[in-house]
C-alpha cells in the first residue's frame, strides 16, 4: 500500500523532472538542480546530512551537496524517484511516513509555486489531516521564532498554539496552506492573518520553521 511520504516523493520527482536543473525555487539561492541535490544527499548522505542540524556541520555538508549537484540532472532525479539504500533510517516504511510526507510536500510546492504560472493544488481530506497531525506536532518548533504569538488555526476551529506571546496573530488556513505558512513559505501560503497590523506584518517578516 502507497504511503503519503512515497505518492509526494515520486510527485517531486515529476515536478523537478519536468521543471529542468535550472528552474527556480522557493528555496533561497536554489534552483531545481540544488533543491535534487538537497533531497539526495539528506537521504544517501548520513555522514553529511548532519550539518542540517549541527553547525560545525554545515561545511561539510555544503561541499557534498555541491558534488552531488554536480551529477548529471537525470542521475539525481532517478535517486529521488527510487528512494533511500535499503541500510538507510529512511527505508523503513515508518520513518519514511513520520520524517518525508512534510519534506517532500513542502519541497515539491517550492517548485510548483516558483513557477510564474502554478496553480493551487487540492489536497484529499486524508492527506490534509495528514500535514495537520504533523503540523500540530512541530508547531512549537516551527514558531519558535515567530517575534509575537502565533496561532495556526483549522477553517473547523481545529487549532494549534505555535508561540505563545502578545500580541497574536491566528493563521487561519487549510493544512497544506497552513504547513507552508509554518515553514517559512508565508509570501505564498493562501492563508488568512487576524491580528493587529503591526504583529502581521512582523510575523509575515519572520523566518519561520526549522
Amino acid at each position: 500500500m502507497s504511503t503519503h511520504a512515497k505518492r509526494e516523493r515520486l510527485l517531486l520527482a515529476d515536478l523537478l523532472e519536468s521543471a529542468g536543473p535550472e528552474a527556480p525555487t522557493l528555496c533561497e539561492n536554489w534552483r531545481a538542480r540544488d533543491l535534487a541535490a538537497h533531497v539526495v544527499v539528506r537521504e544517501r548522505r548520513a555522514d553529511a546530512a548532519g550539518g542540517l542540524l549541527v553547525k560545525p556541520l554545515a561545511g561539510r555538508l555544503e561541499r557534498v551537496q555541491a558534488e552531488f549537484a554536480g551529477k548529471p540532472y537525470e542521475e539525481l532525479i532517478h535517486l529521488i524517484r527510487t528512494g533511500p539504500p535499503r541500510m538507510s533510517p529512511f527505508a523503513l516504511k515508518q520513518i519514511d511516513e513520520a520524517s518525508n510526507t512534510v519534506e517532500f510536500y513542502v519541497h515539491a510546492e517550492d517548485v510548483r509555486r516558483a513557477q510564474p504560472d502554478w496553480a493551487a493544488r487540492e489536497l484529499d481530506p486524508v492527506f490534509a489531516d495528514a500535514l495537520w497531525s504533523r503540523i500540530e506536532r512541530m508547531a512549537r518548533v516551527l514558531g519558535r521564532k515567530s517575534p509575537v504569538g502565533l496561532v495556526l488555526r483549522r477553517p473547523d476551529g481545529r487549532t494549534a498554539v505555535a508561540h505563545r506571546g502578545t500580541p497574536v496573530v491566528t493563521v487561519v488556513g487549510e493544512p497544506g496552506e497552513l504547513t507552508m505558512f509554518a515553514f517559512g513559505r508565508q509570501e505564498v501560503a493562501d492563508v488568512q492573518l487576524d491580528g493587529d497590523k503591526e504583529a502581521v506584518d512582523l510575523v509575515t517578516a519572520a523566518k519561520l520553521g526549522v
